[in-house]
């Protein structure tokens, strides 16, 4: 059987026409897992207040990208039947209905469970009402010093058009009266983004800014009475659309196209609950909102923001705290050494990112012996060691070449300025390949060693090189000086910076080109390797489990009896379970203190696992319109290591959520006796071979 016939039903008839999930529905239900560890108690209480920060921050880029691409396939007459037979425009009710009781929910969490707890531990959000004197004395003087300057009302009649609201800004809706005229009018306040969302009354003490400027609404309305007034938000399409085909300078489209991204369409109005239906006729009419698009919630709004109060240093609150541990093979050696003896696995963020991947560029760029670096950059953190370690490189002399993906997502702005820094210190900037992101995670190293041989030292990814991200993100990394790695990551750069199309490499599975059919491949060798009796099986941890061509060669694999097992942390489409269809499939998703964000394929090979990881998700965008890379694992005790991660999180002794056939999740965290599961996370930190410090 061929690959290609793995996807058509060939192997036992046809499948089901009803096996997909709908890709929003999937990822709303993993929004609702972030919701759920907010209303564990057992949970760290700012932890909580955290996930439902992270929650609400989900929920904004959801209708910003997913919500508003719906939207415009709609409007522009491109929208097709989904595979599950819904409808778009059924969709986008379905995804409304259902992200209302998800923001409901999350507000129930808030005022019945999260602020009563923080209330009892001392950290309290008030309203203006509950403010005391001396706070609203104090609050007084904050807001005619840092607030009132920043103000601007803006009335709305025939000589003052409705003002433009921009994307994820915090507004209040004011009604006034002219007590001289009787005459009602209407204005909008917009909260300066400078504030912070919660302002620091001392003490532990925090009040919404909105409060604060609607306690002073008299000193901006004066002379007129204030009949009402609530606070409302607007989310608006962030999509950027650059046609790289047809512009001659892509920065500079792009630098355009994020103008007028906060001009975007209305996806999305949040208003308070509490508000008239007067001020929302007004608001739908003048934003174009439609009904279904309309949130009425309690407030206060944008919970985003409990973020600073996630910080505060009250360690009992929180998780405790974790000292990553360098890998033993770099404790005592020479790192090019150590690398250049056996290639090193290792795992963010139990182990360190600074004293491997970091210290491993800033060894580069300050070895005399190092003649060129190569490097991708996906997202990086605003003052990224990364980035001034390439910089020292380019200005001693070094020939130093940085791919910068100036189109991943929310980060264009950051990237380009980093992209300028970079050209501006001598580096060989490049923007990627038209018509591509460049997702894949690689560095490379060419050094001249004390035998006088040139070598390339490599480092490939699962995750961002992004120093930030890398305390609280759950990636692996392979630092290697294998000859055959350093001929791949050369010859993909070369495609990178380049033209090329080259397909084939040593130990690497590169997208677009050839990614999707190499695993397909693996598939049919499992499907073909059970039916002759060898071991048999599939492993898969990704982010997203949406393309539909992989997920049916899945399918087919369960059919014939290939145990199949998914962790997938985010939208899952795959139905498992499904009698004839997916009954030896079985999916889990773990959340926790670290966002799982490694990729690890594993396929048993008839009993000498092959193991691949790298940058890419099981999605179309993954597949076929970005350069990933997929690096085959070699070390057997390396292979051991990431196959025993896999069956660890796939036991039925360790807490995880489980996915059901309709695409319903259940978390399980104790036993049929009432014991506790195995927390994963938990477990490997305190594993023999980290050093986990707890204070």
């Amino acid at each position: 059987m061929t690959a290609e016939s793995v996807i058509t039903g060939q192997t036992s008839g046809e499948l089901p026409a009803d096996r997909f999930l709908d890709r929003e529905e999937g990822w709303l239900r993993f929004n609702q897992r972030v919701l759920e560890l907010a209303e564990d108690a057992d949970v760290p209480l700012l932890e909580r207040a955290r996930y439902l920060s992270i929650f609400a921050g989900n929920l904004d880029e959801f209708f910003m990208v997913r919500v508003a691409g719906l939207k415009r396939r709609i409007a522009t007459g491109v929208a097709v039947t989904s595979a599950t037979r819904h409808h778009p425009d059924d969709l986008l009710q379905h995804i409304s209905d259902f992200s209302r009781e998800l923001m409901l929910r999350q507000a129930r969490c808030f005022h019945e469970s999260v602020a009563p707890a923080l209330a009892e531990a001392g950290i309290r959000i008030v309203r203006w009402d509950e403010l005391d004197a001396a706070e609203r004395a104090r609050m007084h003087e904050f807001f005619h010093g840092s607030v009132y300057p920043l103000l601007t009302p803006f009335a709305v009649d025939p000589a003052h058009p409705f003002p433009y609201i921009s994307g994820r800004s915090l507004n209040l809706a004011v009604t006034v009266r002219d007590p001289q005229t009787g005459r009602t009018m209407f204005a909008r306040v917009k909260m300066p983004s400078a504030l912070p969302r919660f302002i620091d009354l001392g003490a532990d003490r925090f009040v919404p800014t909105e409060d604060v400027v609607a306690g002073h609404l008299q000193v901006l309305f004066e002379g007129m009475e204030v009949l009402e007034r609530h606070a409302f938000r607007v989310t608006r399409n962030a999509d950027l659309e650059v046609d790289e085909d047809e512009t001659d300078d892509l920065v500079q489209s792009l630098e355009n196209e994020l103008r007028r991204r906060r001009f975007g369409p209305l996806v999305r109005l949040e208003v308070e609950e509490t508000i008239s239906e007067d001020a929302v006729a007004i608001l739908r009419r003048e934003l174009g909102a439609e009904d279904r698009e309309i949130y009425a919630v309690p407030g206060p709004l944008s919970l985003a923001g409990l973020d600073r109060i996630a910080n505060l240093p009250r360690p009992e609150l929180r998780f405790s705290p974790m000292v990553p541990v360098e890998p033993q093979d770099l404790a005592h050696d020479d790192f090019f050494d150590a690398v250049r003896r056996r290639e090193l696995l290792v795992h963010h963020p139990y182990e360190s990112f600074t004293t491997t991947t970091e210290r491993f560029l800033a060894l580069a760029a300050a070895d005399p012996r190092v003649v060129a670096v190569k490097q991708t950059l996906y997202r990086t953190s605003g003052d990224s060691p990364i980035v001034e370690s390439l910089i020292d490189a380019a200005r001693a002399g070094k020939e130093v070449v940085v791919l910068v993906e100036i189109k991943a997502r929310f980060d264009e702005q950051n990237n380009i300025l980093w992209a300028r820094k970079l050209e501006e210190a001598g580096c060989h900037v490049v923007y990627g390949v038209v018509g591509l992101k460049t997702h894949c995670k690689l560095a490379l190293v060419v050094r001249q060693d004390d035998d006088g041989v040139l070598r390339r030292y490599c480092h490939v990814g699962t995750g961002n090189y992004n120093p930030s991200t890398a305390r609280i993100y759950e990636d692996f990394g392979l630092l290697s000086a294998d000859p055959e790695v350093g001929e791949d990551l050369s010859d993909l750069f070369n495609h990178l910076t380049g033209f090329s199309r080259k397909a084939e490499y040593r130990r690497l599975l590169v997208a677009p080109s050839a990614l999707r059919d190499g695993l397909m491949r693996c598939v049919q060798q499992e499907m073909d390797n059970h039916r002759r009796g060898l071991p048999a099986r599939i492993r898969i941890k990704v982010n997203s489990l949406v393309d539909e061509d992989i997920i049916d060669a899945l399918y087919e694999a369960s059919r014939v009896g290939v145990p199949v097992d998914l962790w997938v942390r985010g939208s899952c489409v795959l139905r498992p379970g499904l009698e004839g269809v997916s009954e030896t499939i079985r999916v889990r998703s773990i959340l926790g203190r670290f966002l799982e964000h490694s990729r690890i394929f594993v396929f048993e090979n008839g009993g000498e696992p092959q193991v691949w990881l790298g940058s890419a998700d099981l999605m179309p965008r993954n597949l076929d319109r970005r350069v990933e890379a997929l690096i085959r694992i070699e070390e057997s005790a390396q292979r051991a290591r990431l196959v025993g991660l896999m069956d660890l999180a796939m036991a039925d002794s360790t807490a995880s959520w489980r996915m059901e056939p309709d695409g319903g999740w259940h978390r399980v965290t104790r036993d049929d006796a009432g014991e506790r599961l195995l927390e994963l996370q938990s477990a490997l930190r305190s594993d023999r071979h980290l050093r986990a410090v707890d204070g």
